[in-house]
Formats: structure tokens, sequence, C-alpha cells
């Protein structure tokens, strides 16, 4: 798609008398109740095929949106993202409003943190680079390897990680790609691989967080996936989670241990039931066809305990469990935490980890020699670009 040149949005009102108003999904909302807030045709919705309105499910609440209103309060466009790499894109036409699925434009980059800790790691992030998130994660890569009290004035950390932005602010988590943390000097490493997860210098896994399987099922009916091109249709789908087909009314179990934050009905997930785990995870168990009885919101579940069982509700062309995995709210594929224990790497596997993480050690240390102050997240301005006359919003 040919794209034309970028504009602030000031001067998008002034010339082309459209205007850009950002606003955030409230809890509660469904793309339904949108649509009817905004007197937009319900057939946006209707028409989806199932697997778009069980995609429309994931929007998540306080996420960011965009709409484009004409000078006389017309909606041309909205945009709406779910996950990190799709967004619902309604736009108006001749022929009147359509909804497709359509990737999210951002930019990634790489930075690096080099710190000397005077307070808290976490505390000391946010002070230099006011990037809570960022603080988040880095606290959550060492937890279970580093003794955080045993620090002391002086000792430095380092982060390399990625940095996305959309419309000119930060879109999402950043992913750390590897990281250091002295302790009374002794440096202290870990490194993203092999399917996202953390290991220290020597190939041993140091995340703690694990899960069961949810379900004994016959087949896996639909995997993870973040963005796929589907070559007959021609557009981008999604579908973030792991469908497991089994018999209708088979048990469902938490894949771990925590705490029931929603029983009901879903949207297009039909009955559902979603536990919250810690270190900011939740694990999602839709398309139920019940509830085991004593199962509700604020009740506490053991990894293995049955909240339910398997059904065919809401948008489903048969009895499966649709199993989502969140973290910090973004979806991630449930079969990078579904295990048993912990994997230590060995053979040619851990020579090509080691290749890998000695030169990340290597700038770590070039990093560490010049301790300036890594940027501070900022806002800009929003841009947006406009293809013609019949337009269609396009994120740069």
């Amino acid at each position: 798609m040919k794209k034309c040149l970028v504009i602030l949005v000031l001067f998008l009102n002034s010339v082309f008398a459209s205007t850009m108003s950002e606003y955030k999904w409230e809890q509660g909302e469904t793309l339904l109740t949108f649509l009817e807030k905004h007197t937009l045709p319900l057939s946006i919705y209707y028409n989806l095929d199932t697997e778009e309105q069980e995609l429309a499910t994931e929007i998540m609440s306080g996420v960011k949106y965009q709409v484009l209103k004409s000078d006389d309060g017309k909606i041309e466009q909205v945009l709406i993202p779910i996950g990190e790499e799709l967004q619902l894109h309604i736009f108006d036409t001749k022929d009147g409003y359509k909804l497709t699925t359509t990737p999210i434009a951002f930019q990634e980059e790489d930075e690096v943190a080099t710190i000397e800790i005077t307070q808290s790691p976490y505390q000391d992030i946010i002070n230099s680079t006011n990037n809570y998130l960022l603080a988040h994660e880095f606290i959550q890569a060492f937890k279970n390897s580093v003794n955080f009290k045993m620090l002391r004035s002086g000792d430095r950390l380092a982060i390399f990680y990625k940095k996305r932005t959309r419309l000119g602010h930060q879109f999402g988590a950043p992913k750390i790609e590897a990281s250091m943390v002295e302790v009374r000097g002794r440096k202290n490493y870990v490194f993203r691989y092999n399917k996202d997860r953390f290991y220290d210098e020597n190939g041993k896994e140091v995340e703690g967080f694990f899960l069961s399987r949810p379900v004994n099922f016959t087949r896996i009916s639909s995997p993870f996936s973040y963005k796929r091109y589907h070559p007959v249709l021609k557009r981008y789908r999604a579908h973030l989670g792991i469908d497991y087909a089994a018999p209708p009314g088979t048990p469902i179990k938490a894949a771990g241990n925590g705490k029931v934050i929603f029983v009901g009905t879903k949207g297009g997930y039909g009955k559902t039931v979603i536990v919250r785990h810690q270190d900011g995870y939740k694990t999602l168990y839709a398309h139920m066809r019940g509830y085991k009885k004593g199962v509700y919101s604020g009740k506490y579940v053991k990894k293995g305990d049955v909240v339910g069982y398997v059904g065919s509700t809401g948008i489903s062309t048969g009895p499966h469990l649709h199993f989502g995995l969140y973290k910090n709210d973004r979806a991630i594929n449930p079969a990078s935490v579904v295990k048993i224990t912990k994997s230590v790497l060995s053979g040619d596997k851990k020579k090509e980890f080691l290749a890998y993480t000695n030169q990340f050690k290597e700038k770590i240390d070039t990093a560490l020699a010049d301790l300036t102050l890594p940027p501070k997240n900022k806002s800009f301005e929003y841009i947006v670009s406009l293809k013609s006359q019949n337009d269609v919003l396009v994120q740069q």
C-alpha cells in the first residue's frame, strides 16, 4: 500500500477538516456495545466470521484506541489494537462501514540503560528512564536468581532491551534481551533465549512460573499466532491462545495456583473463567459448557483444581477449550510456559547459547565503561497518514 506524507494532527484538523481523538477502552466494553454507543451499524460485527468475532473479544480494557471524525462529527475511521501485532480497523466507504484486521505499525528501537544503584534497582531505573514497565520487567527477570537485599550503593546494572513506540508513545512492555546486575561487585546475568524464557550465564533457566496443561485433549485444533497472513482471504488473522479439542464435559483444570478474577460470559468466548497468577500472569479458559460448583470470582485455586467443563458456548464450531495466557495484559504463547521442570541447555544448544551470550557480555562491559544516562520516556505529537479522498487511516 502506497503511503503518503506523514502529517501532524493539528495540520490535519485545518487542512482536511478531520480530527483524531484518542480514548481508553472502558471496563466491560465490547465491540457490540461500542458500535451501539456510536450509532454504528451492528452488522459490522455480525458480518465478521467466527474467528474474527472471537478475536474481537481480545480487546483489553484500558487499551488506547483512535477515532477519526469529519468536521460534522461523523466517524470516518477507528483503530483498536488487539494485542501488540494486530488492530481492528473500522472505516467508512461508499458502500458503508467495513471492518478488517491490519498489522499495527510501530517503531522498534534498541535501547541500553546503564545505571549506578543509589536506592534500589526498581527506583533507580524509574528515576533514570521514567519507564515503570522496564523497572518491572527487570525485577521479574532477576526475581528467582538474585537477592536484591544484598545490593549496596555503587553496584551497577545494565539492560539491553527493545522498546516499541506507537503514535509517539511507548507501546506494550519493553522486551529485555540481556541484563546484568552487580551484587557487591559480582556480576549476575540473565539472557532471553529459547522461546522467550530467561537463562543465567550457564544456560540454566531462572524463571519460576510454569503451567501444566489445563485439559486432557485429543488434538490441538488451533495453535497460538500473533499475526499471520491468510493467502486465500488476503487479510491478516491472529489466534491469541491455544484451542484444545476435547469431548464435551471434559474437566478443565487451573493451569497454576492463583485467584479467580472472572466467571461469566465474555463476548465470543462464551462461558469463561479467568485466573490471576503471580508475576503479572493471567490464564483464560473459554467456551465452557459450565463451571465447577463453588468456582466464583475471588476464589483461590491450586494447580490442577477443576474450574469448569469443555463445551462450545460463544462463537465456536465445536467442543474445545480456548486457553489464553497473558503477562501484564499482553497475550503470549501458552506453549512457552506449559512445562513441568526448568530446562538446562546442553550440547550444541548450550554452545550456541554461550556464543550468543558472550556477544552481549562484551556489549555490557563496553556500556558499563561509560555510564551515560539512558534516554527517558517522552511523548511526541500524534502522526497519521491519509490515503487520498476515500481516506484509509494508516499508522506510520
